[in-house]
């Protein structure tokens, strides 16, 4: 247990002692993350990350076997060599994917060669043992099913790497679930390698948990996922208990892998690329419900948590007991996923795909191209507001309010007005003029929600909303102050130059 402890607070120390430095590199280099799009962050963050954690690792790992003389078999040895080889494989082409960016084609071939590479120096499935299930042997099929398991976890931890501090906090407790069910079933070499990768990640995690200064990039999560994904089917090589299985990682990984196996149906009914970047990840979906960003990174942190513990129940429980932690397993992720609103959004992608559309789409579809003339028809602030009431009526809305500065101007009444408070009514709310005003429509939906038609027409509504209240010469129009004119300086006549 000292080898252990003491390899855990050496990458720990490296870590956190290396992360500065890799900073100063990104900024130098310009491996840098900008803000938009995707990205959450205002200002522009470090990405070259993965540099301190694979330098901590390996720097902690030479420390290991030279100074504290760590002695390793053969096949330990084997295997050593294998992950280094592969994990410097994966952390190369995600620093030059960082540096330079990587066509996402050229990334696979790359993470199918160091699992290649795994494979060949001994990280093999030979066998599958899952609870409840019997064991067999792969036989064949033992090279496809090892790529397949590296590929996709080296993949899931890179897709789950979108919040501050997510990624690196997730693959800390898998880690440190690994290294327990290691230490407990004497396999020296995965429970080692466990914890020296929790370190290592520790370190880099006070310079990346919320707010971030650095980001682990693709560098980072393509390393880290590679040595998590060979080091859980490294146990039954070494004739460790068979519960250091496949299902232990497999539990423990369970938010990044279940994130990505929803990412790629999502993608499919979108009809897009299943290697095409999205907002509609687990950690995106909670920020769109309007929890903080630490908020949703110690949610996740809570799941995964509850995940380990289960996983660890899975490999020394009893057979009942490892029943009851896989119902616990399926329990929560079922909750998270609930409680996302995944399986309404599902629903709303099939709806989009077989074109049926809520009637009040359908409803607004055939106004929308008449409110221009509606609302050239008002000449004043107060007649074009009243129009708005002409909209509710026509597209069969509840109600229309409208605020200024805060303070509720007016409601008018659709064909059926309901109290937008009503637990029944579905509502958007757009704002106007730098936010100062803001328009907030309110109806009974069929299916309780707002279609993406609805919330583009009702924006284009708005547009016209403000576009007409300049027209009319609203006391609403913001007041810009004309830039001051620049002096006309009086003409020059040019000469032609002498030849």
């Amino acid at each position: 247990m000292e080898t252990y402890l003491a390899s855990f607070a050496v990458a720990a120390l490296a870590g956190a002692a290396l992360t500065p430095f890799a900073r100063r590199l990104s900024f130098r280099w310009n491996a840098v993350s900008t803000p938009g799009g995707r990205h959450i962050h205002g200002q522009a963050i470090a990405r070259l990350g993965g540099l301190a954690i694979f330098a901590a690792f390996v720097l902690t790992a030479v420390v290991a076997v030279v100074f504290q003389k760590v002695p390793l078999t053969d096949t330990q040895l084997r295997l050593a060599i294998g992950l280094l080889a592969g994990g410097a494989v994966m952390f190369s082409i995600g620093l030059y994917d960082d540096l330079k960016s990587m066509r996402a084609l050229h990334k696979l071939l790359g993470q199918i060669v160091a699992a290649a590479v795994a494979w060949n120096f001994g990280f093999r499935i030979d066998a599958i043992d899952l609870p409840l299930l019997p064991s067999f042997d792969t036989g064949l099929l033992s090279l496809p099913l090892t790529i397949i398991w590296v590929v996709g976890i080296i993949n899931a931890v890179n897709l789950i790497d979108g919040l501050d501090g997510l990624a690196a906090g997730v693959v800390f407790f898998a880690a440190v679930t690994n290294f327990v069910v290691a230490w407990l079933m004497g396999t020296t070499f995965v429970a080692l390698v466990m914890a020296t990768l929790a370190g290592s990640v520790l370190g880099f995690l006070f310079f990346n948990f919320n707010p971030a200064r650095i980001f682990m990039g693709d560098s980072g999560s393509y390393f880290l996922g590679f040595v998590l994904a060979v080091c859980s089917i490294a146990g039954p090589l070494q004739k460790a208990s068979a519960a250091v299985s496949i299902a232990v990682p497999l539990v423990a990984l369970g938010v990044p892998i279940i994130d990505t196996l929803l990412a790629m149906v999502r993608r499919f009914l979108e009809r897009r690329p299943i290697f095409s970047p999205d907002r509609g990840h687990i950690h995106h979906r909670l920020l769109d419900m309007g929890i903080t960003h630490r908020r949703a990174v110690l949610i996740i942190y809570g799941v995964t948590v509850l995940l380990c513990i289960s996983a660890i129940a899975i490999a020394f429980g009893r057979q009942w007991q490892v029943g009851a932690a896989i119902l616990g397993v399926s329990a929560v992720l079922f909750g998270l996923i609930r409680f996302i609103g995944y399986f309404e959004y599902l629903t709303l992608l099939g709806r989009q795909r077989k074109r049926i559309r809520s009637r009040h789409v359908e409803w607004l579809r055939k106004v929308v191209l008449t409110i221009p003339r509606e609302f050239s028809g008002a000449d004043s602030h107060d007649a074009l507001i009243e129009k708005l009431g002409w909209l509710a009526q026509a597209a069969r809305l509840d109600s229309i309010e409208v605020r200024f500065e805060g303070q509720l101007v007016k409601r008018l009444a659709g064909n059926d007005y309901q109290d937008m408070s009503d637990r029944d009514v579905t509502s958007e709310a757009f704002p106007f003029f730098a936010e100062k005003g803001e328009l907030k429509f309110g109806w009974r939906s069929e299916f309780g929600d707002v279609p993406p038609q609805m919330d583009i027409m009702l924006q284009l509504v708005v547009d016209q909303f403000e576009e007409h209240l300049k027209r009319v010469r609203s006391a609403w129009v913001p007041v810009v102050a004309e830039a001051p004119q620049a002096e006309t300086l009086p003409a020059t006549e040019l000469k032609p130059a002498r030849s």
